[in-house]
């Protein structure tokens, strides 16, 4: 049974299915906000269960390993951008990962894989980024300075404890419930469902300009296939598209669909940019056999079907 923090997280959920679907049982916590899409709602009460958790709840936590047998834990979990004070984020992220890593070396877990992020390569000019690159010691932002926590800290601990853990590098995820709008895919798409234009608060978008844009079922993908991998020959992976998405190429794919979309986009590139500002994942290809399935022109219509099903998110 896998241990999904965040688990009722639009990444979450879709690593909750992908989880099922390759045959295990999955625990699933949840902050406040209660989801059951259906495309997993079926499970609920059989092969998925839902716990509330607040992860800095360190016997909470441990509660939940004495009802269930849990043999993987995936930890998503992580506050808003900028929804917490410096000291309450610091100490949801710190001390919730000191739980989760304590947690995994009482119950014995098989694997935990951490939740990282793309940000950790803040500072590099140029892509493909790829896993074995030399980090800036320092962040420009939580995301960024969290993460690389994570992974310095998480890999102490791993060693110290005698735990496989695995670093997930996420990259910019979008897709069905998703709700912040922080990303432009899910601006774009939702804008352009309503027929509206996007609210870009003022700022620019390039059309030449471009980003790893991963579909959210491609990213479950990846984590599952890491979770459930007998061995890794490594402790850290991108999950990702494996190439850039421009945002000409996003809208494109939104016009095929909605010919009408009100997507302004100016010409060339933007003032900062990266070169190939995308994650190489021939080390998860190699090591796994992911392949995304989900490239923009594939996931964009997906995604507006969604919406227009009456899925609000």
């Amino acid at each position: 049974m896998i241990l999904v923090t965040g688990g009722l997280g639009f990444i979450g959920l879709s690593t909750a299915r992908r989880l099922i679907d390759a045959g295990e049982e999955v625990v699933l916590t949840q902050y406040r906000v209660p989801r059951m899409p259906d495309f997993v709602k079926e499970e609920f009460g059989k092969r998925a269960f839902v716990e509330q958790l607040d992860v800095t709840d360190g016997d909470k936590l441990l509660d939940i390993g004495r009802r269930y047998k849990i043999s993987g834990i995936v930890h998503l979990a992580q506050p808003g951008l900028g929804a917490l004070s410096p000291a309450d984020d610091f100490r949801v992220n710190m001390l919730g990962l000191l739980n989760i890593l304590e947690a995994a070396r009482v119950w014995e877990v098989k694997r935990l894989g951490l939740a990282s992020s793309i940000a950790v390569y803040g500072g590099e000019n140029h892509g493909p980024f790829r896993e074995e690159m030399n980090l800036r010691p320092f962040g420009s932002y939580s995301i960024e300075v969290y993460k690389k926590a994570f992974e310095i800290i998480g890999s102490h601990y791993a060693q110290r404890a005698n735990l496989d853990v695995v670093m997930l590098r996420i990259a910019g995820i979008y897709g069905p419930l998703y709700h912040s709008m922080s990303n432009l895919p899910s601006r774009f798409v939702h804008a352009a469902v309503k027929g509206e234009a996007p609210d870009m608060h003022g700022q620019d978008v390039f059309a030449d300009d471009e980003g790893d844009l991963c579909y959210v079922k491609d990213c479950a993908q990846g984590i599952a296939l890491l979770q459930l991998a007998d061995k890794l020959p490594n402790c850290v992976y991108n999950i990702g598209l494996g190439h850039g998405t421009t945002n000409r190429e996003l809208a494109d794919a939104i016009r095929a669909v909605i010919p009408d979309a009100q997507l302004r986009l100016k010409p060339g590139k933007g003032p900062v940019v990266r070169s190939n500002a995308h994650m190489d994942v021939s080390r998860l290809r190699q090591d796994t056999g992911y392949e995304p399935e989900w490239p923009a022109a594939k996931a964009i219509p997906d995604y507006i079907a969604w919406l227009r099903a009456g899925n609000q998110q």
